[in-house]
């Protein structure tokens, strides 16, 4: 095992996620440390489309979008780790559990997403994970979240 950790650039994640604009909600991912945990970035914009509804005059990033970017940030984690660049992974949410929302993500924000794996093997389909979301050291959220990998043999 080497101690170099990976890192996914938003080519490598496009190769990785089947997710595209105006659902892809993670930029990087660094400090990928096998399957066991990364450091997902979501640089936070006012061009993202659900800030026309939510809401208007006061923009704020909605918190099931806040868990999706996490999620993406492990699936990411997992398919980097496992070599799963151009297999069209899918990745379902099957519950997420012990989610809190602790502050606004707002426009110009930085959502730092530090993800680790409770449980999940290469091979196996149904993955535990438990990420926190940040801005700036501040916790914006934090979830327990299952998820079945379909991942090509």
């Amino acid at each position: 095992m080497t101690d170099t950790l990976l890192s996914a650039d938003i080519q490598l994640i496009q190769r990785i996620l089947p997710h595209r604009y105006p659902f892809l909600l993670v930029d990087r991912v660094e400090q990928i440390d096998g399957t066991r945990s990364a450091v997902g970035i979501k640089n936070v914009t006012m061009n993202e489309p659900h800030f026309q509804g939510h809401f208007p005059g006061l923009p704020i990033m909605p918190g099931v979008t806040i868990v999706e970017a996490m999620a993406q940030t492990a699936a990411v984690m997992v398919g980097a780790a496992l070599n799963m660049a151009d297999k069209e992974m899918k990745v379902y949410f099957m519950a997420i559990d012990k989610c809190k929302f602790r502050r606004k993500v707002v426009p110009g924000d930085q959502l730092r997403m530090r993800l680790s794996t409770l449980r999940g093997k290469p091979g196996g389909k149904v993955w535990k994970f438990s990420g926190v979301a940040e801005v700036e050291g501040d916790m914006a959220a934090e979830a327990e979240f299952t998820a079945m990998m379909d991942l090509p043999s």
